[in-house]
């Protein structure tokens, strides 16, 4: 029988699950090479690391629209969000959050399966790189990576899967399964707190070991981890964790080789990554995902009918705060008093004609909406771009917020958001002077300016404990009727993703 080399399963993503149905845990190939020819040297071994990232942009469970990390960004991050419009009314129940209790929904069990086949494959990383052949700084290099890509995983499932962090009694809450070895037995959930617990655990032996290897990722090769994406993702989930301390330090040192991008670049399209650039994903002219991918879904030029007969919106009432000395609120298309159909927000002929000439690059096909998005580009067609997951940006908004709920001087906080706002050249007349609570307010909403469409929004106001509420056109809004709803902290499970079927089924640890 023809041997499969395993090393490009683990590009492939054809590896073993282990947390989901029996079948999802029997997909590694019988006829496959053994997996101690992947790990028999260290050079081996790089690919497999490099085959985590390339399953961060592949297709799974044999449709379109699971691609890997941008489904997590537009089905789980904008869709749902209080920002992010798009006219999709069929689409209400996943926008209106009402599947995350429906336990045989393919919507609640994809980052579950998702995450924990990322999961899998570092766990195999991590047990079997030390037996490797190499220089003792390579292996060490390997397993911090491996590690940095588990908690990245652990961390966006306990966003989706567990409750925010001041409904959990202190960590007490239901967590995730924290396999950490190649078992597939019964193994009940942990708490949230022994969740966090674990990826800090992770994160501080990756970045001990980034420390002790002195290596880093390849020069050019942005979807490597290294220490710097370590420390960003310490930042985010110690904000998540409301460890402000942990995500103010952690927020500082993740953006200390990282300079925010000037103008020229932050209108460029976010298809490539730049200095402010921390971590993302590859894309390439020879991708795959085709019309599946993010870029697809959320270019202004792209050819799929994602993009050009639903382009993705900001919401009118976060587009009307954005101050006309901001270069950012150049990336809508304004609506300047020119009419548009309000029940939809289709553009008008006066508007449509000004879209086409000021964005030579839309498809002839595509339909124009009141303030329609030009942040996002594909640089190939249909949707090829790399896919941003952290940079400095978030970083100094992780930072001010940390500040805030420190107490620290409001100078400080203000300081921080004039550094992102100010003397990057976003916006040149920018200068915050708020406090107390209005400071706040300030930190919020130039988080959902500077993040909008980057799959921050959802797990921003779950994570806030605020309420979603989207008006439509009549009460200021652009929302459709069907979408023009309000979401509560405590509505829905408290926004909270039920264990899927898959898994309770299988795993009687969990009864």
């Amino acid at each position: 029988m023809k041997k499969i080399n395993y090393i490009k399963l683990l590009l492939l993503g054809v590896v073993s699950l282990s947390s989901c149905s029996k079948d999802y845990l029997d997909t590694r190939p019988t006829d496959s090479v053994e997996k101690s020819e992947v790990f028999a040297t260290t050079k081996s071994a790089k690919v497999a690391v490099n085959g985590l990232a390339k399953m961060m942009t592949q297709q799974y469970l044999s449709s379109q629209g699971f691609n890997g990390e941008g489904t997590i960004k537009m089905y789980y991050g904008n869709y749902p969000g209080n920002n992010f419009f798009v006219n999709l009314s069929g689409w209400a129940d996943i926008i209106n959050s009402n599947y995350n209790q429906n336990l045989t929904s393919i919507y609640l069990y994809y980052p579950w399966y998702y995450y924990y086949k990322l999961i899998s494959n570092a766990n195999e990383i991590v047990l079997n790189i030390d037996g490797a052949e190499g220089p003792v700084a390579e292996k060490q290099f390997i397993k911090a990576q491996a590690l940095t890509f588990r908690a990245y995983s652990f961390m966006m499932l306990a966003q989706i899967y567990g409750n925010r962090w001041s409904d959990s009694n202190n960590g007490q809450t239901a967590g995730l399964v924290l396999r950490t070895d190649v078992s597939t037995g019964d193994m009940p959930l942990s708490t949230l707190g022994q969740t966090y617990d674990l990826i800090y655990k992770d994160l501080n032996e990756a970045i001990s070991m980034y420390s002790e290897s002195k290596l880093n990722r390849e020069s050019g090769k942005n979807f490597q981890v290294n220490k710097d994406v370590a420390y960003a993702i310490y930042a985010r989930a110690a904000l998540n964790k409301q460890d402000y301390v942990n995500a103010e330090k952690y927020a500082i040192l993740a953006r200390e080789n990282y300079k925010l991008m000037n103008n020229d670049e932050y209108k460029s399209g976010f298809y490539d990554p730049n200095g402010e650039w921390i971590w993302s994903s590859y894309g390439a002219a020879d991708e795959t995902l085709f019309f599946y991918s993010f870029q697809s879904y959320i270019a202004y030029n792209s050819t799929a009918s994602a993009a050009r007969t639903t382009p993705k919106i900001i919401s009118r009432e976060l587009f009307d705060k954005i101050p006309v000395s901001d270069i950012r609120r150049d990336l809508f298309l304004d609506p300047k008093g020119e009419a548009y159909t309000t029940a939809t927000g289709i553009a008008g002929p006066d508007m449509k004609a000004r879209a086409f000439r000021t964005f030579p690059d839309l498809q002839s096909t595509a339909v124009p909406y009141a303030y329609m998005n030009f942040k996002f580009k594909a640089k190939d067609l249909p949707g090829v771009g790399n896919l941003n997951h952290f940079r400095a940006a978030e970083m100094y908004l992780i930072e001010a917020e940390a500040k805030y709920f420190q107490n620290k001087p409001a100078t400080a906080v203000q300081a921080t958001l004039n550094a992102l706002n100010t003397s990057s050249g976003r916006d040149a007349k920018y200068n915050c002077t708020k406090t107390g609570a209005e400071l706040l307010k300030e930190i919020k909403l130039y988080r959902s300016i500077e993040l909008w469409g980057e799959g921050f929004d959802w797990f921003d106001m779950k994570r806030w404990g605020d309420p979603i509420i989207r008006n439509a056109h009549a009460n200021g809004g652009n929302f459709l009727t069907s979408l023009a709803v309000t979401i509560n902290p405590q509505d829905k499970n408290k926004w909270t993703w039920s264990i899927p079927l898959r898994e309770s089924d299988y795993n009687k640890g969990l009864e």
